[in-house]
């Protein structure tokens, strides 16, 4: 197992390389010029200040160069200064990586609670109406997007309810009650898309699973079905439904953006909405690195719970 770890590890190196170059690339690339945005009107009639702000910011450099500074500040944990704020992008992302944690934390959660036993009830249940209700409510609900439930719940929230997001974010630790008065709703919408792929891929593998000899044994030797299900079925048909909730994690990082936008939380999405609007090129390489990251982790933690799932996986 630590032979295998070491290596995933080692070849994680290149990869995070690659993503680095082609976060930074990308930025560069964007329309616009952070300090004209700055400057606006004036930037013309003083280039002095321009050339001033961009050999401050070393926007005047060789792309190489900036580069290699920038990989070189990631390394000593320094992701930069934003061009806008003035403000360090690690303090401002230490108040807002918790809330899209958050968000996105509890979206899983309500999908994986909601997915995996309408999953296995609909397999248990197949072709009868619980297995045709299931299996059009996860037709509709991964047709229907997140920003639309957000914008209906919104809307239909005040007129029927009197109902709006509150201005004023609270952290969890500074009020649980608030926070989740405000999280909660767009956690649930966030998990309604991911539930519906997740109990639709749960029904097919139990299918599979409950087909297999060593299930019809179970029950002949007497064991009740809940025990043959729950037991015995589910823990082997699981094991691609991990690997699929692991590939939604880049799915939970873009619907964040959108939902933190939609419900006004100032977490990252929002950040990255409001840099990228704004060229603010430290700011949305820090985030998309960071979330870049979020994902080559889940990769490997994901392959790891195989072992724990089927002890029949091993890695040499």
């Amino acid at each position: 197992m630590s032979t295998y770890v070491i290596r995933r590890l080692l070849l994680a190196v290149p990869t995070f390389i690659g993503i680095t170059i082609v976060v930074f690339g990308a930025v560069r690339f964007l329309p616009g010029d952070v300090v004209d945005q700055m400057l606006g009107d004036y930037g013309a009639l003083s280039p002095e200040l321009r050339q001033q702000l961009r050999e401050q910011y070393s926007l005047n450099e060789s792309i190489p160069k900036q580069y290699v500074e920038w990989v070189g500040r990631i390394a000593r944990g320094d992701l930069g200064t934003s061009i806008v704020s003035g403000r360090e992008v690690v303090s401002e992302l230490k108040t807002r990586v918790p809330a899209t944690v958050e968000l996105g934390v509890l979206g899983l959660l309500c999908s994986i609670a909601v997915a995996i036993p309408v999953g296995v009830i609909s397999a248990v249940k197949q072709d009868t109406l619980v297995d045709a209700v299931a299996r059009s409510g996860a037709i509709i609900f991964l047709s229907v997007p997140s920003f639309w439930l957000g914008l209906l719940t919104i809307t239909y929230g005040f007129q029927w309810f009197g109902w709006a997001p509150p201005i004023q974010f609270h952290q969890f630790w500074e009020s649980p009650s608030e926070n989740l008065g405000i999280v909660v709703i767009p956690a649930v919408i966030l998990g309604t898309g991911l539930a519906a792929t997740t109990m639709r891929l749960t029904r097919s593998t139990m299918l599979e699973v409950l087909r297999e000899d060593y299930i019809r044994t179970a029950r002949a030797k007497g064991l009740r079905d809940r025990a043959v299900i729950w037991r015995h079925a589910l823990r082997n048909a699981v094991i691609p439904v991990i690997t699929a909730i692991g590939l939604q994690i880049p799915v939970i990082i873009g619907g964040t953006v959108i939902l933190e936008r939609i419900f006004s939380i100032p977490g990252m999405g929002s950040y990255l909405l409001t840099s990228l609007s704004l060229r603010d090129y430290p700011v949305v390489q820090a985030i998309v690195l960071l979330s870049a990251t979020v994902v080559l982790v889940t990769n490997l933690v994901v392959d790891l719970s195989y072992t724990l799932l089927d002890p029949r996986v091993s890695y040499k």
